[in-house]
C-alpha cells in the first residue's frame, strides 16, 4: 500500500512542477511589454486591413445596387414595350 501512495505522492509532485512552470511563464509573458507592443501591433495592422476590406466591399455593393437598380429598370421598359406590341392589334395579311 505503501507504494501506491508514493507513486500517487510522485505523479502530485510531477503535476504540480508542470503547474508551477505554467504559471512562471505566464507571470513572465505577461510583463513582457515588448510582446504586448508587438500585439498591439499587430492587432492594429488588423484593424487597418478589415477596414479598407470593409470600405471595397462597401464600394462595390454600392456599385452593385446602382447596377441592379439601372438593370431593373431597364427591365421594366423591355416588358412595357413587349406588352404594348403584344397589345397592339394585328394586321391582317
Amino acid at each position: 500500500m505503501s507504494e501506491k501512495i508514493d507513486d500517487a505522492l510522485r505523479r502530485l509532485e510531477t503535476v504540480l512542477s508542470r503547474l508551477e512552470g505554467a504559471v512562471i511563464q505566464r507571470f513572465e509573458a505577461e510583463r513582457d511589454p515588448s510582446d504586448l507592443e508587438t500585439e498591439l501591433a499587430l492587432m492594429g495592422e488588423d484593424r487597418a486591413r478589415l477596414a479598407a476590406e470593409l470600405d471595397a466591399a462597401s464600394a462595390r455593393l454600392v456599385a452593385v445596387e446602382a447596377t441592379s437598380e439601372d438593370v431593373g429598370h431597364r427591365l421594366g421598359r423591355a416588358i412595357t414595350a413587349v406588352e404594348g406590341i403584344l397589345a397592339s392589334p394585328r394586321s391582317t395579311q
